[in-house]
């Protein structure tokens, strides 16, 4: 079973944000597929969701701890390596999506990753700390301005940064999220069917 988690920040303050834009497309992605409401679970802390793809089942995971504690919130569906690095928990962990906001790509295009580093961004980097692995399929999507050329306008400095990931999107930005949310639930409902690798071949 394949376990999709969308990052974000739990509060009505924060659901338009650029930094929620992984709660934003995992919820499309819900709405567009067999699965059932989100439940709260407030014992791991979640909103927790189940479905398939085809018939493939799926378990989908909003984290409600704050974006930099996701970590604990997904150990608690994930089950984290151990020093010997137990077979079960490498499967549980490779069949994991994390979908998450990127800065180092432009509004409109996502990539699909595996075993990479955090690239600074504080819910992955706590999440691959709970896992005890970095050993996992990513989707980064772009939050950043470009120019007409394709070159990234990315905020300059920490409150800079801030203020801008906790902003929220134009209506034109909106408009391009939403175009490309479609193609990202395709290529979700790829990685579950047919491998990550099909999917990165396919879709970056």
């Amino acid at each position: 079973m394949h376990i999709i988690i969308g990052l974000g920040n739990p509060g009505e303050e924060y659901a338009a944000s650029r930094h929620n834009t992984g709660r934003m497309i995992l919820e499309t992605f819900r709405k567009g597929n067999d699965c059932s409401e989100w439940e709260e679970d407030k014992k791991k802390k979640t909103l927790v969701a189940e479905g398939k793809v085809g018939k493939e089942k799926i378990l989908l995971i909003e984290p409600n701890n704050f974006m930099n504690n996701s970590g604990k919130s997904v150990a608690a569906f994930v089950k984290p390596l151990n020093r010997q690095g137990d077979r079960a928990s490498k499967k549980q962990a490779a069949q994991t999506i994390v979908i998450y906001d990127d800065l180092d790509l432009p509004i409109g295009m996502f990539k699909i990753s595996w075993n990479r580093g955090s690239g600074g961004h504080r819910g992955l980097d706590s999440i691959i700390r709970a896992l005890k692995t970095r050993e996992f399929a990513r989707i980064r999507i772009g939050i950043s301005p470009a120019t007409p050329s394709g070159k990234i306008k990315k905020p300059s400095g920490e409150k800079e940064v801030i203020r801008f990931i906790m902003g929220a999107f134009s209506p034109k930005d909106r408009e391009t999220l939403k175009k490309v949310s479609k193609k990202i639930s395709e290529a979700l409902a790829t990685i579950v069917l047919d491998g990550r690798e099909k999917a990165m071949s396919e879709w970056n």
